[in-house]
């Protein structure tokens, strides 16, 4: 069929073959144009949103070079049917590349206890799986903590732009969770826990 078609094109005086381009110089990278911000204080921003309370997680993957992660509290379901789940990661994340490579993640949902775990997660640079116990996701075999409520492994569907975050959307393969275990909260800046 292909061949047909070339054929004809060839007949009727079409090009067959792609004509060398000159392209544009690539354009500077912006989630907005300066016309487009808002006038809204970042500070006041991060003070306002802080208000709301968050759970709190770890996305991990392995790649070539190893397990990496990092934390995260923008982190939602977002459809039953597929289950989709979504997070937010800074477009200049140093591991998102390492997670976007392995093309697959676990979401470790944490507990009360663990925001030690949490806080070793969110440092830029260091060996954050140092003294850390996990195992193989069951479907991805990426890192699974030992100790978490809860466990959501995933295959990357999308990814989408929002401003200087990208939006990161995953097929849900499989997941478990410990009834009963109490959440590690986020809220003004802190850590806490829920009570009745």
């Amino acid at each position: 069929m292909a061949a047909t078609v070339v054929r004809y094109l060839r007949s009727v005086g079409a090009a067959t073959a792609a004509e060398p381009v000159d392209f544009l110089p690539r354009p500077d990278l912006r989630a907005v144009r300066d016309d487009e911000r808002a006038p809204v204080d970042p500070g006041e921003f991060r003070r306002v949103l802080g208000q709301f309370a968050s759970g709190v997680t770890v996305i991990t993957a392995e790649d070539a070079a190893g397990p990496t992660g990092f934390a995260c509290q923008s982190f939602a379901s977002l459809s039953l049917d597929p289950p989709l789940v979504a997070f937010m990661v800074s477009r200049t994340s140093t591991t998102w590349p390492r997670i976007a490579r392995a093309g697959v993640f676990c979401v470790n949902v944490l507990g009360a206890e663990q925001s030690v775990l949490c806080r070793g997660f969110a440092v830029s640079g260091a060996d954050k799986f140092a003294g850390v116990s996990f195992d193989a996701a069951p479907v991805t075999g990426s890192p699974r903590l030992d100790g978490v409520p809860a466990w959501i492994d995933c295959r990357i569907q999308n990814v989408h732009t929002g401003g200087d975050h990208l939006i990161v959307v995953g097929r849900v393969e499989a997941l478990g969770a410990t009834d009963g275990a109490a959440p590690l909260l986020f809220h003004g800046g802190r850590f806490g826990r829920f009570s009745d």
